[in-house]
């Protein structure tokens, strides 16, 4: 008998709500009442009751009658809750509700988090590039510098870990300029330099190049400089 019951429970099946929408519900203007009676339209929807009452709805409630039907009638109106055309062999045709239009503006919501969370990366990440370049120079920037610098990453489009790489190279060049860094930008972007990997080959077969021309007309090499590798830092 206990095996039956648990059977029968198992039948009843399981409605799966997302997690995002019990965190974000308050954020997309709805209230707990207007969330349950969502999720019941939900409910019957799964079960394959597509057109539920408004009294089939508010027996599942704490609301009355006439409560659910305002509140459905405010919930289509804020485009939570659409009512479809919905078909059967071809030839039978009814209405359905859709949730399609909540989980809507839940992707809207989640897409919405992502990009704020990618702009203040961003400039967080810009807060710091400053503060690093004003630490490497010993001052502040000037009003030109800083217009240099938000022209690299807003219009050139460089990334702030390139722009980082560029001026540890001008600093261990002993070149600290922004006119030279911005000529190390310029030469990474013509070659196709992205990366802080790909600038690191880069600087690999550009330091060996010097190397070479560096010879003498003997074929000897000078000196030995010992080859810096800036980008592991």
């Amino acid at each position: 008998m206990d095996k039956e019951l648990m059977m029968s429970w198992l039948e009843q099946g399981v409605l799966s709500i997302p997690q995002l929408l019990l965190k974000k519900y308050k954020q997309l203007g709805l209230n707990e009442t207007e969330l349950v009676l969502l999720l019941q339209v939900y409910s019957f929807l799964e079960d394959g009751i597509y057109f539920p009452t408004p009294k089939d709805l508010a027996d599942r409630m704490v609301i009355s009658e006439n409560q659910c039907v305002m509140m459905l009638r405010r919930l289509i109106q804020q485009q939570f809750l659409a009512i479809e055309e919905g078909s059967k062999d071809e030839t039978i045709l009814f209405e359905r509700y859709s949730i399609k239009p909540l989980f809507l503006k839940l992707i809207d919501e989640f897409i919405y988090d992502k990009k704020q969370d990618e702009l203040e990366k961003n400039l967080l990440e810009e807060t710091d590039l400053y503060t690093i370049f004003e630490q490497e120079f010993g001052r502040p920037l000037s009003p030109l510098e800083c217009e240099t610098l938000a022209m690299w990453i807003d219009q050139d489009q460089q990334t702030p870990e390139i722009i980082r790489a560029a001026l540890r190279e001008a600093v261990i060049s002993g070149k600290l300029s922004f006119r030279y860094i911005d000529r190390i930008l310029f030469d990474w972007k013509k070659n196709n330099i992205r990366t802080v990997e790909a600038a690191r080959e880069y600087g690999k077969k550009f330091h060996q190049q010097r190397k070479q021309v560096s010879g003498n007309g003997n074929g000897k090499s000078p000196n030995a400089v010992p080859f810096y590798n800036w980008l592991e830092k």
